[in-house]
């Protein structure tokens, strides 16, 4: 039996069929099915177009059944408050509709953002083939919680009649879900498999986070085996902003058994062939029939299994890929660094190359009175070793015109942080004066263990444009340095800039655990206080010294005013300073 209803404001109709399962037995068909892991840029609808329109014809070309595209890949993952914007909805439900007109054969599942008459904005997919949009999937599982808003956006599918809907490709019955859909037990998958789909198709834009991708296998197993379901799951890559995504796309058996995975942190299209059980459904579905098997000869699309990555290596590729797509996102091409001979900015410096290449790159380093000889030659060794620019700008003719100028006001007061600050001030100014100048981007260089504190000088070393390594403690930047070196076979951080004691070289003979606990005891506490939301109280029942734990809280509260304006940069763990974690300034809160 068949019905014609409106799709939602996409000036379409589609067919609908309903069958049941007296009408069709099961047989087996086989689908080829395309994973399009790809990087869209947020905004930059016509550009995500081509890269929709130029993959989705490699996968024609492969001879694919369905090609998945990622979550909301038309406007780019997340849009946030762009969504908002009347304008920029409608402009994006066109960018769809051209990339709908482009499909043939080959059916495209494509993320995008509609409306209804009510005004209602939902987290959609368009099922397009033959130049049509097929069907539309909204979203049901709105993640409200970490770097996720939906729900200040997004109305959830579950608000619509009329469901599941199920999509009838090449004789399988397909379910469509979005990201957080999955992640339930008792969600979309199960009620699209109770309703007769051999296979759910699940787009993504699911951020990465250190060991993320295991959990996420893990689970994708587990609901196809609860569902006796295959799962076809895609998602996006790249950086954005603070996100970044690393695909890692998969295609998993009705048992649970993973068939293949796409590589991490690169653009790549996974293309498979999957038996599934063609034929009837349950009569509490729709099915809306969307192709036939892709013409092709008699070839088999082979499934590879790309190996997952070491946790460290994982970490490597992330601050990788979001250094590159936040700076050329943005439009810049070059950065620059204040190159110290400390390991915060030779870290910084080693993944801006990888990045961006040596030429892209530019270092600086600004000695004052303070600054000893064995950190200029090691700032000068490791930009030999990675082959960027080196600069020098003695930062000390400016400081003692400071002293000077300051010396009425500051007459019969000590010596103290002031002097220390001034320091850190003039270096961010003049990597700033170079920004501006010359058009480079300014990476800052402090890690996560210092920013907690507030060990850093606002309107100083906070200055610059992307803090690339603010999601990293210090203990994790002599891990990654130390395993950047293994990967290489060479000392491409110089050793000694690994092995001598942690200094901001800002008074005489000045040490880091002068003013602060060794790095090990304080990350330990770090990580409890600010990663797993453990109150002061909690972590000294855990056996932490009592007052070095509320020392150590009482500077990560004090110190949040000083977080809030300092630059964007990459999230790596689960709960980064920024999106993840959002405490008011004014707190009096002490646990």
């Amino acid at each position: 039996m068949g019905v014609t209803l409106p799709l939602h404001n996409c000036e379409r109709s589609v067919k609908l069929f309903i069958a049941y399962p007296e009408v069709v037995a099961a047989t087996s068909g086989v689908l080829r099915i395309g994973l399009a892991q790809i990087n869209p840029t947020v905004g930059d609808l016509a550009g995500n177009v081509a890269v929709i329109t130029s993959t989705y014809d490699k996968a024609l070309a492969q001879g694919c059944d369905v090609v998945a595209f990622t979550e909301l890949c038309i406007t780019g993952y997340p849009p946030e408050d762009l969504v908002l914007k009347a304008g920029f909805v409608a402009d994006n439900r066109a960018a769809m509709l051209s990339c709908a007109e482009h499909t043939s054969d080959c059916v495209a599942v494509i993320g995008f953002v509609d409306t209804d008459q009510q005004g209602r904005l939902f987290n959609a997919a368009a099922i397009c083939s033959g130049g049509l949009v097929r069907g539309v999937y909204f979203k049901e599982l709105l993640p409200n919680y970490g770097v996720f808003d939906e729900q200040r956006y997004f109305t959830s599918g579950l608000d619509v009649p009329n469901r599941p809907v199920l999509f009838r490709i090449g004789g399988v019955l397909v379910g469509i879900t979005i990201c957080e859909d999955i992640w339930t037990a008792d969600g979309p998958v199960r009620s699209q498999a109770q309703a007769g789909a051999a296979l759910t198709l699940n787009i993504n834009g699911s951020p990465f986070h250190r060991g993320k991708i295991g959990e996420r296998e893990e689970m994708l197993s587990e609901r196809a085996r609860e569902n006796r379901c295959a799962v076809a799951y895609v998602n996006q890559v790249g950086g954005q902003d603070e996100l970044v995504f690393d695909g890692g796309s998969m295609l998993l058996s009705h048992d649970g058994t993973l068939l293949a995975r796409s590589p991490q942190f690169v653009e790549d299209l996974l293309v498979a062939d999957l038996e599934l059980p063609s034929g009837g459904t349950s009569k509490d579905s729709v099915a809306i029939e969307v192709s036939t098997v892709a013409k092709r000869q008699n070839s088999i699309a082979r499934a590879v299994i790309t190996p997952r990555c070491t946790d460290l290596e994982e970490l490597y590729g992330a601050l990788v890929v979001g250094v590159r797509d936040y700076v050329r996102k943005n439009g810049f091409t070059d950065v620059v660094i204040g190159l110290s001979g400390g390991i915060d900015s030779a870290l910084v410096a080693t993944l801006a190359t990888e990045a961006l290449g040596a030429n892209h790159v530019h270092g600086v380093s600004m000695p004052s009175r303070y600054s000893s000889v064995g950190s200029e030659t090691d700032a000068a060794k490791l930009a030999a070793n990675l082959g960027i620019e080196l600069q020098t700008i003695s930062i000390e003719p400016a400081f003692q015109a400071y002293l000077d100028m300051c010396a009425p006001s500051f007459a019969g007061k000590p010596v103290d942080l002031t002097e220390e600050n001034l320091q850190s001030r003039i270096r961010g100014t003049t990597l700033m004066a170079l920004s501006n100048k010359i058009g480079w981007m300014v990476l800052t260089t402090g890690n996560k263990s210092e920013l907690a504190v507030g060990y850093f000088t606002l309107y100083g070393d906070s200055a610059g444009g992307f803090a690339v390594i603010k999601d990293l403690l210090k203990t994790t930047v002599y891990e990654l340095c130390n395993h950047i070196n293994r990967r290489t076979g060479t000392e491409r951080i110089p050793q000694a800039i690994i092995d001598k004691p942690p200094s901001a070289e800002l008074r005489p003979d000045q040490r880091d655990d002068q003013s602060l606990p060794p790095y090990d005891v304080l990350d330990a506490i770090l990580s409890l206080y600010v990663e797993n939301d453990r109150t002061a109280a909690e972590i000294i029942t855990l056996g932490h010294d009592p007052g070095l734990v509320r020392r150590v809280a009482r500077l990560v509260d004090l110190n949040e005013y000083k977080r809030r304006q300092g630059p964007p940069g990459v999230r790596v763990s689960t709960k980064a300073f920024g999106k993840d974690r959002r405490l008011p300034i004014t707190n009096a809160y002490r646990g």
